[in-house]
């Protein structure tokens, strides 16, 4: 396996988003040290926590996750300490919180009500019956695993067409971070800082003018930074009956996100005017990016 960018030892996928784009267009498009991207920090080690607020400067956190990510995120960590196996036996590590102390952390569901009614939408209604039974007894997860197939019909692809298209709200909130000067440096994630951490970088590289090949080159890195963990991944994919495909970046993924802008809405700038990010707003991300 060839060697991993991200230069933490318990955080994957993880890279300053304006180098990446430098060297991709071979010139200073976007500003370093300012946006970060990456999979979730909540096992990251003291050290690794130390390192994202001292030698990175990081101020503010968008977490993208659904609360059923954050639940099994909650549980992971409360294993891992009672198992003793992955955490020094100090009372600093064992005491260390899923939050990192100093950072500022905004909890944007992206995959929101709006998402949730997309999907629903394409039940039957014997499938949602299904969902509200589950749900209604707390399964939260096997209820999920009724919409998989639904998920596996779109791909990651059609996903992401329709992320846009609904989770709008979302999409907003997180601009308005980003549009906020003494928030920066932040890092977006979610769980693997791949899909939905990836359409919210695909929309602030478009906005600064990155070529579909510069921003598909980032998105593509995903892939192999997170090859050590997908085995373990790929059974919480299956779990919720989706493929192996949910675990992969689809090389057209860009194109098809671009070409969806560009034909519904007519450019990101549009499209971000239509959610509600206004055009000072976008002035001012880019004025807290542009090189």
């Amino acid at each position: 396996m060839a060697p991993l960018h991200t230069p933490f030892q318990t955080i994957l996928n993880f890279r300053d988003v304006g180098q990446k784009i430098n060297t991709s267009v071979n010139t200073n498009l976007m500003k370093t040290g300012k946006l970060y991207r990456g999979a979730r920090p909540d096992e990251a080690s003291p050290e690794d926590r130390r390192k994202l607020v001292n030698d990175y400067g990081i101020k503010n956190i968008i977490d993208l996750r659904t609360k059923t990510e954050h639940i099994q995120a909650a549980q992971k960590r409360d294993a891992k300490i009672k198992s003793s196996a992955a955490i020094p036996q100090t009372n600093d590590a064992a005491a260390e919180p899923l939050k990192i102390p100093g950072v500022t952390y905004h909890e944007i569901n992206f995959n929101g009500k709006g998402f949730e009614k997309m999907l629903i939408s394409r039940t039957s209604w014997a499938e949602f019956g299904k969902i509200v039974g589950l749900m209604a007894f707390g399964y939260r997860l096997e209820a999920i695993s009724v919409l998989g197939p639904k998920m596996v019909e779109s791909g990651l692809q059609g996903l992401a067409t329709d992320s846009l298209d609904v989770c709008g709200k979302e999409v907003c909130e997180t601009f308005t971070i980003l549009a906020e000067p003494s928030n920066w440096p932040i890092l977006i994630h979610c769980t693997q800082g791949k899909d939905r951490t990836g359409l919210i970088v695909i929309l602030v590289l478009f906005l600064l003018g990155a070529s579909t090949e510069a921003v598909m080159e980032d998105y593509m890195l995903s892939e192999p930074e997170l090859l050590p963990e997908k085995a373990s991944r790929m059974k919480e994919i299956q779990s919720i009956g989706l493929t192996e495909h949910f675990a992969t970046c689809p090389e057209d993924l860009v194109k098809r996100v671009h070409q969806h802008i560009v034909d519904r809405y007519g450019s990101v700038m549009k499209y971000l005017l239509g959610v509600g990010v206004t055009l000072e707003m976008q002035e001012r991300i880019k004025g807290i990016l542009a090189a």
